[in-house]
């Protein structure tokens, strides 16, 4: 069966960014966004997904980090879009388990302290519920802690326009969650962990559909 991939570039006065994607990869990647720990959650993100991407960015942080990690986001979006065409044969839904296995729980992906849970949708409607991190996002931040490199309660406001963007251009429903934890490391990384979990099972082909739309009305 022919793997599904597409190659993105988006060009702006903020960014420069050239994407690759292969949606039945083995999860390989090479990330350079200039944000270490951005890279560092591509990376995982790729691996427990079992998508390969390679991803290039120039982005103006020299003005923040904000640009970078948004259109990565939308790039990212338009890429899966692209590779999952016309979703004949999709299992469409993802919550981050299989369920041919009792033990493996529903959507939950724990970081030390913390437990994350994502549901996705490849549903055509760009939705983002992001629950859980309101009193982590407004949380007092310590000089030290006010870096570029989406530390502490910094990150939680660039992690939320990741998936934001990433929903609109994949056009999916995109459900996180953070149902406790408080290390701000800790936290973003469960809630990658969990999205790749998800979208790893909701990209991937069922054979019981035999070509068809997952869809009562025929498309999505």
């Amino acid at each position: 069966m022919q793997s599904r991939k597409a190659e993105v570039r988006r060009s702006t006065n903020e960014t420069r960014i050239v994407l690759r994607l292969n949606l039945d990869g083995r999860g390989k990647a090479s990330v350079r966004t200039g944000i270490a720990f951005f890279d560092h959650m591509l990376t995982l993100l790729a691996r427990h997904a079992l998508i390969d991407l390679a991803l290039r960015c120039r982005g103006d942080l020299e003005v923040d980090a904000h640009h970078t990690v948004e259109d990565c986001g939308l790039a990212l979006g338009r890429a899966v879009t692209e590779a999952l065409g016309d979703k004949r044969g999709l299992r469409r839904y993802g919550a981050g388990f299989d369920p041919r296995n009792p033990f493996t729980g529903e959507s939950y992906v724990p970081m030390d302290e913390c437990l994350a849970r994502c549901v996705i949708d490849f549903s055509g409607r760009p939705f983002l519920v992001w629950r859980g991190l309101d009193k982590l996002a407004h949380r007092r931040i310590a000089p030290s802690e006010k870096t570029q490199d989406m530390s502490s309660a910094f990150r939680f406001g660039l992690a939320r326009e990741f998936f934001q963007a990433f929903a609109n251009e994949a056009r999916c429903n995109l459900h996180l969650e953070l149902l406790y934890g408080d290390e701000p490391h800790h936290v973003v990384e469960a809630l990658f962990k969990a999205f790749a979990r998800a979208l790893d099972f909701a990209r991937q082909r069922d054979p019981r559909l035999a070509g068809q739309v997952p869809s009562t009305k025929g498309s999505l």
